[in-house]
């Protein structure tokens, strides 16, 4: 059984109505005066990237192929636009029968990005391509934002292991995604089940304080977690008296106890005291897991913490300040008229306050030094010089209508790591700055 396949209780059965009501709107004034047939160019981009971050992470892709393939107007759907008069009849009978028949192109998932990168492009009838615009941009927003919060936390553990925890800090759905994100951009397991269900993503867990305090005392709670999970479990040990646990910790799970975790207090002074007082039991062997609401910078802190797992919920689910990527999807060119063979005419939005945009159909490369080192991001709507030929980051995602190029998420955790890999140093660096490499137009 592929868990993916069966959709619910972790998916939804249709994505047609994860929209605005404009974007309907829009479809049936387009459909009324034949602009709906023009072939038209969306971009997914955002103009800057969140304030102080180096370089973005592209994630979600995945999850926008499978809303693409799943935005269907079911006849639940239909009848329920038809009651409130979102429309009508025309567009509801167009809507019925739709099935996306265009291309996407983007940057394959877990590549970075920087502003201007055009890393989602849509490309088919107008009517087709606008209907898709809030779906992909919530997917994308939200799974970026977390997916870069996830790879500078693990630039900041090195190779520690992170385990994404936040399942109880956001919504239920928006949790799942959460943990995939996280996934790309460095986790190595999650505590959400229904992740572990959908996606494949190692789950762990072992109690919670409130596990303790349901016994009468220390003792008993970990005599009976050890009983039923083995000396090689994880120990809460910061309850009460955090020297006192660990010793009780040792006499019940012997020195063999796989791990300790600590929730609260001066994580670095307390690391350090635990680790001295486990060696002095001879549970040299035995692991220290901090959580307790860490960030990158919290991480950062307790670089040389004798740490050996961190946990993260509320500020990774949240993207560590930055929840959102201000990605937009933007009609960057369109027909000069409604006849397939008519030719693409660049269109921009041209407006004060910093929401211009670059009109044009655009390829995306980046260049590197002689050591294989990025330097700069450069778009163009030309041809493609021939010194960047080989240096393009767009692929094609879906042709036809049909999907071509899903992926397995243990492929997108790798590139993104290689990425990061090719990317100046400055990239990993917390302290606040502008992108690590520029954007240039060619």
């Amino acid at each position: 059984m592929n868990p993916a396949d069966l959709g619910l209780p972790v998916d939804v059965p249709s994505t047609a109505l994860f929209t605005d009501h404009y974007e309907l709107t829009m479809l049936q004034a387009a459909l009324a005066n034949g602009a709906a047939d023009r072939r038209s160019v969306f971009e997914v981009f955002t103009r800057r990237l969140p304030e102080g971050r180096r370089y973005g992470v592209v994630a979600g892709t995945g999850r926008v192929l499978d809303a693409v393939e799943n935005f269907r107007f079911d006849a639940a759907v239909l009848e329920f636009l038809r009651e409130r008069a979102a429309v009508d009849m025309r567009t509801l009978d167009w809507l019925a029968s739709y099935r996306f028949s265009g291309d996407i192109w983007g940057y394959p998932e877990g590549e970075v990005y920087f502003p201007g990168s055009p890393v989602l492009r849509v490309e088919g009838s107008f009517a087709e391509c606008v209907l898709l615009e809030t779906v992909i941009l919530s997917i994308l927003n939200h799974d970026s934002a977390i997916a870069a919060a996830a790879s500078r936390m693990s630039s900041a553990a090195g190779d520690r292991p992170l385990i994404e925890m936040g399942a109880r800090r956001t919504h239920e759905l928006a949790a799942v995604a959460a943990s995939r994100a996280a996934y790309v951009g460095g986790f190595t397991s999650t505590s959400d089940l229904a992740a572990g269900f959908r996606y494949g993503i190692p789950t762990v867990g072992t109690s919670a304080h409130a596990f303790t305090l349901v016994h009468d005392n220390e003792r008993d709670a970990f005599t009976a977690q050890v009983a039923s999970l083995g000396s090689g479990t994880t120990l809460l040990v910061d309850t009460y008296d955090v020297e006192e646990a660990v010793r009780t910790a040792v006499e019940v799970a012997g020195t063999g106890l796989g791990a300790v975790r600590i929730d609260s207090g001066d994580l670095l002074l307390v690391a350090h005291r635990v680790r001295q007082q486990l060696d002095e039991l001879g549970a040299t062997s035995t692991k220290i897991v901090v959580t307790s609401d860490l960030d990158e910078y919290a991480i950062a802190s307790l670089a040389a913490a004798p740490v050996d797992a961190y946990g993260v919920g509320t500020q990774l689910v949240t993207g560590s300040g930055h929840p959102t990527c201000s990605m937009v999807y933007k009609l960057v060119a369109r027909a000069t008229s409604a006849d397939p063979k008519a030719p693409l005419a660049p269109v921009a939005k041209k407006s004060s306050g910093g929401k211009t945009s670059v009109g044009g159909r655009k390829w995306a490369a980046r260049r590197t030094d002689a050591d294989g080192v990025a330097e700069a991001e450069v778009l163009g709507t030309g041809p493609v010089p021939a010194a960047l030929a080989d240096r393009q980051l767009l692929v094609q995602l879906v042709k036809g209508g049909e999907v071509v190029a899903r992926e397995p998420l243990e492929a997108v955790r790798d590139r993104h790591r290689a990425v990061l890999g090719r990317l100046p140093l400055s990239a990993t660096q917390l302290s606040r700055g502008e992108a690590v490499i520029p954007t240039e137009y060619a």
